[in-house]
């Protein structure tokens, strides 16, 4: 044999390449018994009916109607065939086999037609026009098998690998009946086929159930043999050296070669790779070949520094291959990856995601390989976010829970309304056992967990890395700017196409790794630079919020739209920020303004009809794993600046117009010698602090944004198996205690008892493993410091913007929600696994977060009604929970009085309702009758939820008190103005209750069945809860400050004293006859009404009696109001009610009744009322009608009641003494 030499090592190899490669015939022969073209994709042009959106590849598929139905283009007669299907959410979808005939609609789908056969994971049945029970339940991350046996005539269905048995038996079969994979699914359900186009995650062995079966879509045989044989000669090559001492080759490890190398050996693996390169941009050829021999090259443990092969063989694909087949080659590899860690199943020590995580660190510490993912791939077709999620298995079993977490526990013991109220005093020493066993489980999880989150914060520090500049931009700019695209994306997408959005789990995830990579750069930095602000103190400096180099992308900020700022802030810009924005810039946002109201007449135009031109966008998140979607983003303005360093001197003022995102450099971001970068535009306001990284700034300001859209929901959401097992532990308890209290005798009732139970133990056990996983990975120690540490951020944000005056109004809405949802959920959602009173530095926390909510709640430079509204029902609850109200007692006096001033304003053209339910939470626990947590009435039915603020136990605050009291004392006319409009309102609210519980008893006496509608009932009982609350903030002002009605030398006085006593003869009119109408209401025991009741109205109503009847004039004549109800008939003779006199008792004197006399005749009646005589009469204009009806009136109204005049005075019709209307 003759020595091989380089000239004709080429065609060497394409004889090795072509032994065995595989003939025509037998290539052939495997089609047998299916018709159809190869590739097999999903019929995207007649085989579908419905609204769908299908992904570029034609494989991933999302619903977007009702229920959707598509088959795919090849059908199957003969053999046995299957395919894979990767679920990417859990709802209602039927997957299976159709034939062509099968004709579906928006409501018959896959398997209800006589001719196909389906099963549905997330109702656990098989569907053939009929159903029955089938199979186990899926979740996102499964993967579904469809195996059809066409010699057999039956179908079978295996969930990630496992086998759910024969579904169906003897289908249709014969000439003419072909069956076509397909799927039905529900609006935005989503999953993605694999019919052969990749290696099949579960492959059938040749033994066992599934053996013989066959994927639609024929392998790459023969490219596969050679792909294996072409990696074997490059193994061979890497794993020998010359030695050339002696002339010979010898072996090495190949673990330890260096591209930097022997000249032949690179020669020979040019050659190798001149037929390796073009197979390894075919993705069955990647995963299947390169991924696994990748994988190989990991398995021996260690950390991925200790491979350095990888690293060099990615040098070697980017030396020997072309520019288009390595990066081909690159995103197949990753794509692969990304399915392979999604779509892996839990076992316990979560070994597949982290093997797969593994791969992925060791790819981008790879620099050029890095920065070509993240310019093209990460983010724009991969949605790399996946890798940072962790999924919470639905099956524990499956999952290797039982094995992790042998003993489950959960509580045990309860108070009346249900709530857990667990002592260790109170543990048995088994449960003490038992406990102490599970905390071990979960700690076992725990640390399991941690190992994978270590590994993707390690892939975001190698995203965040901004020491690679020799090889072009930084890492970290590159993720930047794509990390601001993804949350545009998000952001604009939400409430137009919700089928394009990251999903909520997802970004739970990657919140939390971000926060934590976040910090490591951070105080790397920090410790690099001394002086710098540390990661602990982090906050986003207000000049981002208006210098235009951060794209908020048309959000709402605090003082309405940007483009409306710019043009009425644009002096404060430049007195206070030394910047001037472009005119130009000014006008075109005018333009703009100008376009969007008359293209669709609101305040934002929406993102998808800018950016898609009017049309659909087809989002591909979150059906596709393989996520073939090209970046479809219309940039919005960002500024680009010309930005001089602020010099000693007077600073220079900057003149700022708009730079798209993409064109941003690094000195745009971090800034140099003459440039701020992100910082540009400080007030003087603001501190000059130093920041070591500023790209890092804006990350955070990502952060929060991305809190806002969607995590603070999903952690919400998540708490519900928490609730679950409350729920459950709450029915085993009882049905021990009937089990107990069951007699022997009834045997049959013990045995059915005992199912119950048993049943519940044994959903107790599920959901406590799967809790503890939830709480390792979702409400973790380390989890609730991250959402500790963002509230920081935001409070520290949002003070440093309040101090710039004007200019906070530039600050974006979202921070301030995230600061009110975040406390929220650490109070709520964290708890008792955690709790927030061990966060380091809580209460000077509580405090900062309080007067943020006193300060901003009547903020002028907030002009949102929706934030208005958050910050108010924020502080409403705050004020409900003992810590949070000390909080509120522990800012600045000035800052409670100016809260409290606010809190008293008038009611009207304002939402007054939780400004009322505050005051009325301050007084709850002093008020006549108001100790209780719930009305008595209702104790002996449990609470929906117990944690609802108004729920709380009373806490009372009475310096609080203290400060309302001096105001309405000291301020007479805003005292006037206050309990004017809370009498308004309590006119109002108490008629339109009224009127409602009219409308309620008449729909209850008709004689035919009617059902009153539940939205009516509701607004009923608000209004009857209104109402109360109303009736105990008059008790209360009455309480404290007496004199407002007593002291008659208060103008005022008399008339709101006589307006209070009207009121209160209405109510108990209406609520204390016998068999009246309330009475028969509140016996119906409607369902919405079960807080409609004579004691919270009746006690209020004593309340303030019985305070006027006590206090004693504050002057000290030692004058006393009594109240006399008498019978007295109106003249106006609608209504006949009890109404009241006011009796004065001087001491040692009799009493006096002060009473109006008698009219003569009628036109000496008050025109108004009927019921007075003309007492005054007005200026100019001389018309005439009672003190009581004109005083009423002035308090809101100027105008004449009959010829709309404005009054300047009125004259004592008697004595013609002229008063002010003024006064």
């Amino acid at each position: 044999r003759k020595p091989l030499g380089f000239q004709d090592l080429g065609s060497h190899l394409e004889r090795l390449l072509s032994e065995g490669e595989p003939t025509e015939d037998s290539r052939g022969k495997a089609t047998e018994g299916r018709l159809g073209p190869q590739p097999v994709v999903l019929d995207h042009t007649s085989g579908f009916e419905g609204l769908l959106f299908v992904d570029d590849d034609l494989l991933g598929v999302i619903g977007h109607s009702n229920f959707s139905s598509i088959r795919a283009t090849t059908c199957v007669y003969k053999g046995k065939w299957a395919y894979e299907v990767l679920i990417s959410s859990q709802g209602l979808m039927q997957i299976g086999w159709c034939t062509l005939n099968c004709r579906f609609n928006q409501e018959e789908g896959v398997g209800d037609t006589p001719d196909s056969y389906a099963y549905d994971g997330n109702r656990v049945r098989k569907w053939n026009v009929t159903t029955t029970n089938y199979g186990k339940s899926w979740a996102a991350g499964d993967i579904v098998s469809c195996l059809i046996d066409l010699d057999e005539g039956t179908i079978t269905f295996c969930l990630n690998g496992q086998s759910l048995g024969t579904a169906f038996i003897n289908i249709k079969m014969g000439p003419g009946v072909a069956y076509f994979p397909a799927i039905s699914l529900s609006f935005k359900e989503s999953v993605a086929f694999n019919f052969g186009s990749r290696p099949l995650r579960y492959p059938f062995q040749p033994t066992g159930d599934t053996r013989g079966y066959l994927p639609l879509q024929n392998p790459p045989t023969a490219d596969l043999m050679k792909a294996h044989k072409l990696l074997g000669y490059i193994k061979n090559v890497l794993s020998t050296s010359i030695d050339t001492q002696v002339g010979r080759l010898v072996d090495r490890d190949c673990a330890v070669w260096r591209l930097h190398g022997e000249p032949t050996v690179l020669i020979t693996l040019a050659h190798v790779f001149n037929h390796f390169a073009p197979l390894m941009c075919k993705v069955y050829l990647v995963e299947d070949v390169l991924m696994n021999f990748l994988l190989g090259i990991l398995e021996g443990g260690g950390s991925v520094n200790e491979h350095p092969l990888i690293q060099q063989l990615l040098d070697l694909f980017w030396l020997l291959m072309e520019d288009h087949e390595v990066n081909e080659c690159l995103k197949q590899l990753m794509m692969s990856l990304l399915r392979a860690y999604r779509f892996s199943p839990i076992i316990p020590d979560l070994g597949f995601q982290i093997h797969y995580l593994r791969l992925t660190t060791a790819i981008l510490h790879h620099e050029k390989s890095r920065k070509y993912l993240l310019n093209n791939i990460t983010f724009d077709v991969l949605r790399s976010v996946v890798f940072f999620y962790i999924k919470t298995p639905l099956r524990v079993r499956e999952a290797g829970l039982e094995e992790l977490i042998p003993t489950t526990w959960w509580p045990t013991h309860f108070d009346k309304e249900g709530k857990d109220e667990w002592e260790p005093k109170d543990e048995s020493s088994d449960e003490r056992l038992r406990r102490r066993a599970y905390e071990r489980g979960c700690q076992r999880l725990k640390k399991r967990i941690e190992v994978v989150e270590e590994l993707q914060v390690q892939i975001l520090r190698l995203l965040l890395n901004n020491k690679d500049k020799a090889t072009g931009e930084a890492s970290r700019y590159i993720f930047l700017n794509k990390f601001r695209k993804f949350l545009q994306e998000n952001a604009s997408n939400r409430g137009q196409h919700p089928t394009a959005l990251c999903p909520p789990e997802y970004m739970v995830c990657f919140l939390h790794r971000l926060i934590t990579a976040v910090r490591l750069c951070w105080d790397e930095g920090n410790r690099k630079s001394p002086g710098s602000i540390s990661s602990e103190d982090a906050y986003v400096p207000p000049q981002l919020f208006y210098n235009g180099k951060v794209d908020y992308f048309d959000l709402q900020r605090l003082g309405g739209l940007l483009s409306h700022l710019k043009k009425t802030l644009k002096d404060d810009l430049a007195s206070k920020a030394n910047i001037i924005i472009d005119p130009a810039e000014i006008q075109a946002t005018s333009m703009d303004d100008l376009d969007e109201d008359e293209e669709s007449g609101a305040a934002q135009r929406p993102f998808g009809a800018a950016a898609m031109g009017g049309a659909l966008a087809r989002p591909s998140w979150l059906s596709s794993p393989t996520l073939g979607r090209a970046n479809r983003f219309l940039s919005t303005a960002a500024v680009s600046l010309m930005t001089p360093r602020r010099p000693l001197t007077q600073p220079e003022k900057v003149k700022v117009r708009t730079l798209a995102v993409e064109q941003r450099t690094e000195e745009d971001i971090e800034g140099s010698h003459g440039n701020d970068g992100l910082l540009l535009g400080r007030p003087l306001e603001e501190p000059d602090q130093s920041f070591a990284d500023k790209s890092l700034l804006e990350i955070v300001d990502g952060i929060v944004m991305m809190y806002n859209l969607s995590v603070h929901q999903q952690l919400g959401k998540m708490v519900v198996v928490s609730d679950d097992v409350h729920e459950y532990a709450v029915a085993l308890k009882d049905t021990e205690e009937k089990i107990a209290r069951c007699p022997a005798k009834r045997p049959d009732i013990q045995e059915e008892l005992q199912k119950s139970q048993k049943v519940f133990a044994e959903k107790l056990n599920h959901l406590s493993r799967r809790l503890a996983w939830i709480n390792a990975t979702i409400y973790s120690k380390e989890k609730m410091l991250d959402v500790y540490w963002l509230l920081c951020v935001c409070i520290r944000t949002i003070e440093h913007a309040d101090n710039t005056g004007s200019l906070f109004a530039f600050a974006p809405e979202f921070y301030l929600n995230v600061a009110m949802n975040a406390y929220s959920a650490l109070k709520n959602y964290f708890s008792p696994v955690n709790s927030m009173e061990e966060l380091p530095g809580y209460e000077e926390t509580l405090t900062q977060l309080a007067a943020i909510l006193a300060k901003h709640f009547a903020d002028p430079r907030i002009v949102g009604t929706d934030i208005k509204d958050s910050l108010m029902q924020a502080l409403a609850s705050y004020v409900c929970y003992p810590q949070s109200l000390r909080a509120v007692e522990r800012i600045p006096e000035e800052q409670r009085v100016a809260m409290m001033r606010n809190l008293l304003a008038p009611y009207e053209q304002r939402p007054w309702a939780q400004t009322n339910w505050i005051l009325v939470r301050l007084w709850r626990g002093c008020g006549f009758g108001y100790r209780y947590t719930r009305l008595p009435h209702l104790l002996k039915t449990k609470p929906e939820d117990a944690n609802l603020p108004s729920l709380q136990k009373p806490c009372p605050s009475l310096l609080l008190q203290r400060h309302m009291a001096e105001l309405l004392s000291m301020d007479k006319d805003m005292a006037a103005s206050f309990l004017n409009s809370v009498l308004n309102q309590l006119n109002w609210a108490f008629s339109e209750f009224i009127g409602m519980i009219q409308e309620i008893q008449q729909a209850a006496e008709r004689p035919e069945r009617n059902f009153v509608d539940t939205r009516q009932l509701k607004v009923c009982a608000t209004c009857f809860d209104l109402s109360v609350s109303l009736l105990r903030v008059l008790e209360m002002t009455v309480t404290l400050v007496p004199e407002i009605f007593l002291d008659w030398s208060r103008p005022s006085a008399e008339l709101l004293l006589r307006r209070l006593a009207q009121l209160l003869n209405q109510v108990l009119n209406r609520v204390t006859a016998e068999k009246n109408l309330f009475d028969r209401v509140v016996n119906l025991r409607l369902p919405g009404l079960e807080s409609v009741d004579h004691y919270p109205i009746l006690v209020a109503v004593t309340g303030i009696l019985v305070r006027i009847l006590v206090d004693g004039d504050r002057q000290g004549k030692n004058i006393h109001v009594r109240i006399i109800p008498e019978c007295v008939e109106y003249r106006d003779p609608a209504v006949t009610v009890i109404t009241v006199y006011y009796v004065f008792i001087l001491s040692g004197e009799h009493l006096t009744l002060r009473e109006e006399a008698a009219p003569t005749s009628e036109e000496d009646l008050c025109p108004i009322c009927y019921a007075h005589s003309i007492s005054a009469i007005f200026k100019p204009c001389s018309h005439k009608s009672c003190k009581a009806c004109i005083n009423q009136h002035l308090m809101n109204n100027k105008d004449c009641f009959f010829c709309k005049a404005t009054i300047t005075g009125v004259e004592d019709y008697n004595n013609k003494d002229t008063v002010s209307a003024q006064s």
